[in-house]
Order: structure tokens, then sequence, then C-alpha cells
């Protein structure tokens, strides 16, 4: 950092600002447009082919690529980052991580920030852009796709359907970063039509569905949990609150899982969404635009 200034006393200064004012890029740009300055690109839940365009075209152009280690799929990297350098960020605080970003780039170096799913849910990206941004360098989002829509896609099914699930909850147990009056997975499930999906890691998903048991939860609530959401050592394992625990615990998966609650990951019990037309074939525009007229 410069002088006189830290990464906290930078973010603070930042996120005043974003209280009072909007960013005039804002208006400026879309989400797949190139920007100037470095991108934040969300890589993906795991199979390289998850990333998106945009944000293959960024890592193709840079030089140098803070990713967040075995978060990100190591044939990923060997695929289109293996013209650049590669640093990783675990282990490593904002004091380290600004300047080496920040010089990179007034070096005239194509700088790619590489986080997994994407950069939006359950990320640090905007403390890390806001410090880049105070000290004058510019930064981007280029969006990734989250393990929740690639686990859906695993389990051939949607996190949405009529009857079933009008609702979908990304959320997070306690633990480090959360404090137990802030986790709201019961009031989640027990709402019924919501489909609740949960990072963590396979070592918690016992301990959450305990507290879900505690809090009053059906036992036999639907969970599927998805390891690995489309990495090739993906595994699919199913079973109610009650005993999803222990089936991941024999199973001895220690990583990252998406831990999908409610019936809408079997595809169970929906409901025909539409009787006229040909509903299926419209697009998600076309079925808010019905919605709003019909109001």
């Amino acid at each position: 950092m410069t002088e006189n200034t830290d990464p906290q006393s930078a973010i603070d200064a930042e996120r005043e600002k974003h209280a009072h004012e909007r960013d005039e890029r804002v208006y400026d740009h879309t989400a797949g447009d190139e920007q100037e300055g470095i991108p934040f690109v969300g890589a993906g839940p795991g199979d390289p082919r998850l990333l998106t365009v945009a944000g293959r075209e960024a890592l193709e152009a840079a030089d140098l690529v803070v990713h967040a280690g075995s978060l990100v799929n190591s044939e990923l990297l060997e695929a289109y980052c293996d013209h650049a350098e590669l640093v990783n960020s675990v282990g490593k605080d904002l004091e380290e991580l600004i300047p080496l970003m920040r010089d990179a780039h007034e070096d005239g170096r194509e700088v790619v920030r590489l986080h997994s799913g994407d950069p939006a849910i359950y990320g640090a990206a905007l403390e890390q852009m806001d410090a880049l941004e105070h000290e004058g360098v510019p930064t981007y989002l280029v969006p990734g796709v989250t393990s929740a829509f690639a686990a859906s896609a695993t389990l051939r099914t949607q996190l949405t359907l009529n009857e079933t699930a009008n609702h979908v909850a990304f959320t997070r147990p306690q633990g480090k970063t959360l404090d137990p009056e802030d986790d709201h997975i019961a009031d989640f499930v027990e709402m019924g039509d919501v489909t609740t999906c949960i990072y963590l890691g396979t070592h918690a998903v016992g301990d959450t569905m305990d507290r879900l048991l505690a809090e009053g939860v059906d036992p036999e609530t639907p969970v599927t949990v998805v390891y690995h959401a489309s990495w090739p050592d993906e595994d699919v394992i199913e079973g109610t609150v009650a005993d999803i625990g222990e089936k991941l615990a024999e199973a001895g998966y220690r990583a990252s899982a998406m831990v999908l609650v409610g019936e809408a990951a079997a595809g169970a019990g929906y409901e025909r969404s539409y009787l006229y037309g040909d509903w299926a074939n419209r697009s998600e525009n076309d079925a808010n635009d019905t919605a709003e007229s019909d109001d």
C-alpha cells in the first residue's frame, strides 16, 4: 500500500463512498464488457469447461493470475493460465495481495484475480476491489457459475419447481465467519417451498444437521449433497436431515460440497407450471412480463 494507507482504511473509505454515490461505471458497462483494470473472474465450480467465455479471454490475456489455491481446479489453470505467472492467494492477507496486484498493474502487466465459483457469492472480492480502487487501480467483476447451479445440473433438476420450491436460499451455517444468531438455515428449511443451498465443507454437514434437528426441522426432510460439483471426483450422496451427516462421515470426504435441502433436488412433487401455449420455450423475461401483466 502507499505510505499512510492500509487495507482497512482504504476499504472504509470506499465503503463510505458506496453509501452516498453510485460508481458512474455502473451506467457505462454491462457484465459482459471488457473493461479497464483488473478483472475479478469467477472460475466456476470446477470443470474448466464451465468457465465463462469472458473469464477465459481474461485468463488467456493475463501475465499474472492470483488464484484461490485448491478451490480452483488445477486443470483449469493448466488449460488457460500456463503462460502466466501464478500466485496462490491462500495464506496471504490484503497487506500482501493488494501491493502485489497494484504493482503488477502499474508495471503494465495484465493481472487477473481468479476466485472460485462466482465472486458475488461468499467471496471476498469487494474488499479487495475497494482497496485497489483506493490505490487508483480500476477493477471489475466477471461472473462465474456457482456450485449450486453445477449441482442442479448434475442432479438433472431445477432449484425452483412449481408447487415444490418457489424460492432458493443461498446460505451458510454458523462458524468462523457467521455468528449463531445470523444462521437462518432452519428458517429457510421450515418454510417448506424453499430449496436451501448450503455452501460448506463436508466435515461440517453433520453438525449443521444436528442444529436443524435441535430447532425442530422434520428429520425426514430430504437432503442431497453434491461433493466437488463438476470436478472429476464428484459424488452424489442422498439422505435426510437425520442421516446425511453419518453418510458423509462414512464416505470420508473432507473438502467442499453443495448441500441441497428440499424436494426439488430430486425433481419430485412438482406440477406443470403453465397450462396454455408453449411455456417451456419461452424465456424467463417473457414469463416475468406475463406475470406483471396479470397483476
